[in-house]
């Protein structure tokens, strides 16, 4: 079963999730995309009324083979929280579950190649990375590692962050960090730097 589906049933009836999905549009909700002085895409409110709830949110889905080992890795190496969890059990053994690492949710999937969902395992590799931005950074790496990450590389002073990358048992690279200056730094007073958190 897909995660909109498990959504939808928590809602209570799919058409009303899609109907509030479709309000949350930029139009429905009062705002056109433009681009700012320096050329960077941007959305401009053009409404004077405040929306009085937000609709939109965007949370990261990671596909994995072994939806339950994942859920116990990432409470062990990230402190996750299982906030919402349909399956997992001998008559459901696939997984979808929205987790949360202090107030940060993500979502864990059972890959399902039969809905275009692969797991890096499947593809050879991962096309996303996670940024997990924390206080100490290499502690939290440290932490992935004894629970059965591998460290691609330790925390380190670089383009404004510390920052460091693990890839978890399940194929994903994590990027862990903190930003050592104001972020975004064009918009604190400091000259432009390279590009942010990658490698």
């Amino acid at each position: 079963m897909e995660i909109a589906e498990h959504i939808a049933a928590i809602a209570g009836e799919g058409k009303q999730l899609a109907g509030a999905a479709g309000a949350a549009g930029p139009a429905a909700r009062g705002i056109r995309l433009g681009r700012d002085a320096a050329g960077r895409s941007s959305a401009m409110a053009i409404t004077s009324k405040q929306v009085g709830r937000e609709l939109v949110s965007l949370l990261p889905q990671l596909s994995v083979r072994g939806g339950l080992a994942a859920l116990d890795f990432y409470r062990a190496a990230f402190g996750a929280e299982v906030v919402h969890q349909v399956g997992g059990t001998a008559d459901n053994l696939s997984v979808v579950a929205e987790l949360s690492v202090e107030g940060a949710p993500f979502w864990v999937a059972d890959e399902s190649p039969e809905h275009g969902n692969f797991s890096p395992e499947s593809v050879g590799g991962s096309t996303t990375r996670m940024l997990l931005i924390v206080d100490d950074p290499q502690s939290v790496i440290d932490r992935a590692v004894a629970a059965g990450a591998t460290q691609v590389y330790p925390a380190a002073k670089e383009h404004g962050w510390l920052l460091g990358r693990v890839q978890d048992p399940f194929g994903h690279h994590w990027e862990i960090g903190k930003p050592l200056i104001p972020w975004p730094p064009g918009q604190h007073g400091h000259g432009p730097l390279p590009a942010g958190p990658a490698r």
